[in-house]
């Protein structure tokens, strides 16, 4: 039987698996690899770990027998059930105290099975998410793992030396927390991630539409753009895409289909926000303008039938206004826009850490998404410096430089939604981020109104300014009703 001489064993050889495999490798570490298809392992290891020092394993059993103790195996196969199964294929072949590490895109409440699970057989289990894409597992991804807190010291000096690095060499990979903690955290990424992709994407279609901007004049904003308050890797990439060429010398951001597809972690944060009562409105719409994308056939036949205000003609203006004013209206727009996500983001983490009893450190999380991530941007820095401040911060909006910025920058913000409205370009991101802010800073909402509606027709029963909170009052409003109010329930 082979020595056991690895440091860790991976499973699940598709890019993701591979790139993190090399990774590993680049930085010292001995890995054993095995995947359900087998031949997988040998091309692997004949083709792209070709002169490495990776040991390639043709069954779970030998794959546990390479491995020094405590055992470390990660697991990079799609989440769902085949995680599960994977897990109950190697777990003959593991002791107590060894360690499973699910690196897939995995649904919270799986990982909160899973550690629970696991412990009470002895096995620690750790649940991370890991962004980047190809490149970021390649090269350094950011890392957010959680589960079974006695794992971490046996994985950190892996995880830490295999993450992106941000400029003092701090790595973008801490201890989110326990239990599902660190699948929760890489969902909410990726729900802002949506959010970020759908405003630049208003951004697009508002210069676009309004002001007949071309793709090279896109590509030379957003490398502009790139270079102050809006850097970060998507404006990055944006400007690469405008200026790709096709064959035939057009812009080819102009011969792709617009209909957007999704693996589902967006439509998950909306669905926790709805569940815990957090009105994370951006990320939400950004899932329907998603599914709103993908009806194009409907949107054809719709466009030849409703009216709005005259489109321009392609490479024509439809704003009549100073250009460059115009511009910077949209990227105030984009940047107080994208606060507003990330505020909300991070309510929705204040109100899962509170419901899961997790302990998250806020500060970390932004620091985690600095580098290696798809959302990563030079504003998460602020977003560290907030929470080192105020560790205990309960919006981010009440930090005084996001408070700063959104009091300077909203008069701009909202020129740019009116240009929209008066144009008829749809910015529902735009639009529902105002819609929240205006809605936060307001001291007294219609909701008196709404809650008389629901005691008029449900005897649902409401709380009085001029009473103790708490109270509940019932009113008979037209007389011929009774004394019985409903019970109720909080969101």
């Amino acid at each position: 039987m082979a020595e056991a001489t690895c440091d860790i064993g991976l499973i699940g050889l598709a890019v993701m698996g591979q790139n993190l495999v090399l990774n590993m490798n680049d930085h010292g570490f001995k890995v054993a690899v095995f995947n359900r298809t087998v031949s997988k392992v040998d091309d692997f290891l004949a083709d792209e770990a070709k002169g490495t020092q990776v040991v390639g394993a043709h069954s779970a059993e030998e794959l546990c027998g390479l491995l020094k103790t405590p055992r470390r195996v990660m697991i990079m196969v799609k989440a769902g059930d085949v995680v599960d199964q994977t897990i109950e294929h190697v777990l003959p072949y593991l002791e107590k105290g060894d360690i499973i590490i699910d690196g897939g895109n995995s649904l919270f409440t799986d990982s909160n099975r899973r550690t629970k699970d696991l412990a009470e057989k002895g096995i620690l289990f750790i649940g991370t998410g890991v962004s980047g894409g190809e490149e970021g597992a390649r090269f350094g991804p950011s890392i957010m793992p959680g589960g079974n807190p006695e794992a971490w010291p046996h994985v950190k000096d892996i995880f830490q030396a295999i993450a992106a690095k941000v400029e003092d060499g701090t790595p973008c990979c801490d201890w989110v927390g326990e239990a599902g903690a660190g699948h929760y955290v890489k969902m909410v990424h990726n729900g802002i991630e949506y959010g970020d992709i759908q405003l630049i994407g208003e951004a697009y279609q508002l210069l676009k539409d309004a002001l007949g901007l071309s793709a090279d004049e896109f590509a030379a904003l957003f490398t502009e753009w790139n270079k102050g308050e809006l850097d970060s890797y998507l404006i990055e990439i944006s400007a690469t895409i405008f200026a790709k060429k096709d064959e035939d010398g057009t812009p080819l951001l102009d011969k792709i289909l617009d209909t957007a597809g999704q693996k589902g972690t967006g439509k998950w944060t909306a669905i926790s926000a709805l569940d815990l009562g957090m009105p994370v409105t951006l990320i939400g719409e950004s899932v329907f303008a998603r599914c709103l994308s993908a009806i194009k056939d409907e949107r054809v036949a719709a466009s030849k039938v409703l009216q709005g205000p005259r489109a321009p003609k392609a490479g024509s203006s439809n704003y009549g206004g100073d250009k460059a004013e115009f511009i910077e209206n949209v990227r105030r727009a984009l940047y107080c826009s994208k606060m507003i996500s990330y505020a909300q983001g991070y309510m929705l983490l204040r109100a899962a850490e509170k419901e899961q009893g997790w302990h998250l450190n806020m500060g970390g999380i932004a620091l985690m998404w600095r580098g290696g991530c798809i959302i990563r941007s030079v504003f998460l820095g602020d977003i560290k410096k907030a929470f080192d401040k105020d560790p205990g911060l309960q919006n981010l909006l009440m930090d005084e430089f996001f408070s700063g910025a959104l009091n300077k920058y909203q008069a701009g913000w909202r020129k740019a939604i009116i240009a929209a409205i008066e144009t008829g370009i749809p910015t529902p991101a735009f639009s529902t981020a105002l819609a929240f802010f205006d809605g936060y800073r307001t001291e007294r909402l219609p909701a008196n109104l709404l809650q008389a509606q629901r005691d008029f027709f449900g005897a649902h029963t409401y709380e009085r300014v001029d009473k103790p909170r708490g109270e509940f009052f019932h009113t008979n409003w037209t007389g011929r009703g009774g004394r019985v109010s409903s019970s109720t329930y909080n969101a």
